[in-house]
């Protein structure tokens, strides 16, 4: 059996991808306490299918946004539990980023952009950082 050897390249895409769960994690805290302390700050323009009063909306993204930032910081680590936690919430961020779209689509969409490129980094290189 030959040994694989992670590149440099893989590893580099793995700690972007933690960075980037940290970065996420913290930009999804700062809107959920911008959502729980400013209900009237997300304007509300067309009715859509996911209709959340803006302080659930608040709750959720408080709440995700702590679980990210700790399963990008476990990715550091190489915690093998944050490589599946970091792909499952970033599919679930990029599913809620999508029914966010009508309260700030400008975000919604960078934290869709965001959870794809975590998506793929986790599941193509995730287990190369720990090969350092």
């Amino acid at each position: 059996m030959t040994e694989r050897q992670a590149s440099r390249w893989a590893i580099g895409w793995t700690a972007f991808a933690a960075i980037l769960m940290i970065m996420m994690g913290f930009w999804w805290i700062i809107s959920g306490f911008v959502a729980l302390l400013d209900s009237e700050f997300y304007v509300v323009t067309l009715r859509w299918i996911f209709q959340f009063d803006v302080s659930v909306w608040g709750w959720i993204h408080l709440i995700l946004g702590i679980v990210i930032l700790a399963s990008g910081c476990g990715l550091f680590l190489g915690a093998v539990w944050a490589r599946i936690v970091g792909v499952i919430l970033a599919a679930v961020a990029g599913l809620l980023a999508f029914a966010w779209l009508p309260y700030y689509p400008v975000w919604a969409i960078i934290f869709i952009a965001i959870s794809v490129a975590v998506i793929w980094a986790l599941t193509v290189h995730g287990r190369d950082i720990t090969e350092v």
